[in-house]
Formats: C-alpha cells, sequence, structure tokens
C-alpha cells in the first residue's frame, strides 16, 4: 500500500526548503521505531502540495497513531490508483497547538524543528513505545521553546538555564497562557544546593482538563535556573528519558559562570557527562549545532568520549540543511546505554 503524507507549510521559506529533506529523515526514523519495512520513501508533488510517500504493508491504527507524531504532517492519506484516500488519524495533542509558537524573539528555533528533534530522540530510545508519558530535558532551555513543544504533546518537561531573565520570561508567558486558557495547575516555588550553589526551582502541574487535573492525570513542568554542568545531579532521582538541545550557533557559548565565556569544545567536554547522568539508561538526545563553528566530527568525538552511543547510520545522519550564510545546521542523535 501506498502512503503519503503532505507536509505543513512554513513561514520561514529557507526552512521550508528543508522540510522535503528534515521530513523524510524523520519519517524514516519513525517507520523504523514501529517496526515497520517501508520502500520507496520519496517527496512527490501532487495537485501542487508536497507529499512524502512510501510504500509498505497495510498499517495498523496503532501504527498510523504513532506515525501521526511527525512534526511537520498536515494530512495522512492512502493511494488507490491516482486518487488519495484521507486517513482519519488525529494528531496527539494535548494541550493547544499555539502554546509553543505565541511567545516571539530573536534566535527563536522553530518550533517544527524541535519538535522534529523531540521525535527523532524518542524513536531512537527504548521508550517510544512507552504508555506513560516519557520526560523531555532541554539542559539549556533559554525560553522554552523544547518544554512547550513536550508539553503540547502530553510529555512532561524539565528546562535548565543559567539566565535568570530568559527563565523568568517562560515562566511568566507559561502562567499567562494557563490562566488564558483557563487551565487547572499548580505552581509550586523552592530552591535546591548542589556543590554550594542554590539552584531555584519552578514546578508547575497542570492538565488538559479540570477532570484530569482532579484524576491526578497531570503533567508537569520543572524550570530550573543553575549552570547546565549541574543537570546530571539535578535529575539524578528523577532522570529523563529523552534529551533535546539546541547548541548556540555563535562562536562562543553565554558567559556559563557570569564571568568568562567557553568555547563550544570546553563547554561540551565539561557538560555532555552530566547531560549523559541526566538521561535513563536507554534514553537518548538530540542535539542540534551549526557545523561552520562546530564540526560534526568534532561532536561525535565528544560524545563518545562522555560515553554515549552515537547513532551514525542512516537515517540519522541526514540531518544537515542550510539555515543561512553563518549556519548550517545538523542535529546529533545519541543514546545512554
Amino acid at each position: 500500500m501506498i502512503y503519503c503524507f503532505q507536509l505543513l507549510p512554513h513561514a520561514n521559506i529557507r526552512y521550508q526548503e528543508s522540510l522535503d529533506q528534515l521530513g523524510s529523515a524523520e519519517l524514516s526514523c519513525l517507520l523504523r521505531a514501529i517496526g515497520c519495512e517501508a520502500s520507496s520513501l520519496s517527496v512527490r508533488n501532487i495537485g501542487g502540495a508536497s507529499f512524502l510517500t512510501f510504500d509498505a504493508p497495510e498499517l495498523t491504527n496503532r501504527q498510523l497513531h504513532l506515525l501521526a507524531r511527525h512534526s511537520a504532517m498536515l494530512l495522512m492519506c492512502s493511494m488507490e490508483g491516482d486518487l488519495l484516500r484521507p486517513l482519519d488519524i488525529p494528531r496527539p495533542d494535548y494541550l493547544p497547538r499555539d502554546l509553543a509558537e505565541v511567545l516571539k524573539y530573536k534566535g527563536k528555533t522553530s518550533a517544527v524543528f524541535t519538535s522534529m528533534m523531540i521525535d527523532v530522540a524518542l524513536a531512537a530510545s527504548d521508550f517510544f513505545h512507552q504508555a506513560e508519558p516519557v520526560t523531555v530535558l532541554d539542559p539549556i532551555c533559554g525560553r522554552g521553546t523544547t518544554c512547550f513543544c513536550a508539553l503540547q504533546r502530553g510529555m512532561n518537561a524539565v528546562g535548565v538555564d543559567i539566565d535568570r531573565r530568559d527563565l523568568k520570561e517562560c515562566a511568566d508567558y507559561f502562567s499567562r497562557y494557563l490562566q488564558y486558557h483557563k487551565l487547572k495547575h499548580r505552581l509550586d516555588q523552592s530552591a535546591r544546593t548542589v556543590r554550594k550553589t542554590s539552584v531555584p526551582e519552578a514546578l508547575y502541574t497542570l492538565a488538559d482538563s479540570k477532570e484530569h487535573y482532579q484524576q491526578g492525570d497531570t503533567r508537569t513542568l520543572r524550570l530550573l535556573q543553575g549552570d547546565t554542568g549541574l543537570t546530571g545531579e539535578l535529575l539524578r532521582k528523577t532522570p529523563a528519558e529523552i534529551l533535546v538541545a539546541d547548541l548556540p550557533y555563535g562562536v562562543q557559548h553565554a558567559p556559563q559562570d557570569g564571568h568568562k565565556a567557553e568555547s563550544f569544545t570546553a563547554l561540551l567536554q565539561r557538560v555532555l557527562p552530566s547531560w549523559k547522568n541526566a538521561l535513563k539508561p536507554g534514553g537518548a538526545m538530540a542535539v542540534s549545532f551549526n557545523t561552520l563553528t562546530l564540526p560534526r566530527k568534532k561532536l561525535v568525538e565528544l560524545m563518545e568520549g562522555a560515553g554515549l552511543r552515537v547513532l551514525t547510520e542512516a537515517p540519522y545522519d541526514s540531518f544537515e540543511h542550510f539555515v543561512e550564510q553563518a549556519v548550517t545546521r545538523d542535529v546529533a542523535v545519541a543514546r545512554r546505554e
């Protein structure tokens, strides 16, 4: 049977040009995770629209629902002769889809790209078929796009960042969002001490409906203000299933202790062991980076040096794409065994 996935249009024309390539790689990861022996995966123009198509044995409803996680899927169809038959498979949205889109700021990563990294990391982990909500960790979360993408899809989220202003903007926005949508929630604030450093924590507990909240069917967002090198210790008792991080695209990372900046190499040598320890065994991470300032070979070397198993085979080697003159972005995927 031939299946066709129409891709979302994207406002960023440069990202739209890469969407066919990235969408194909993401779909390949998802097909592998559901155990589907698909063939002839390609991009086709049908009726003036871009579709990902592949040939596979008839998929079960469970498999179709898992494929509906695809970050850029607009419409799922099967092809019968020259006709497309839409498949009524709802997207697995938990919270309204505007959650990750409303907050705008310079340097924000596309929510579609972020969701793709979540999918790819989850597909590479041992937790793709887990019934309970997984936890997504972003150890350099900024103003929370990764966390919001995870929550929107019904996952728990943890964000760590050293920048107090970014985290405050993230928390203020989320509080307003919950109130605007009249979502039942609770906010608990506290502080923890790690390596003689006080780490403020905001813990949101929420649900998609009042009934689910009362039944205890809730999700959580934890925001921790501290150096990313503390992540492993902060999550020692509650490790995450997957980790998603978008590395800065410039030459140097923002000051990590308020006084000095670190090179990418120094930063990653310091924090990757901690990031690995923040994952459960069988967990996986997806890290995006600018190949013009951090060659893929070097990042792979650093990940392997931290004890991670980097996935270098297809389709995990197919994410490099042009963003702008100074940025060619790629994604490295690795597992904690």
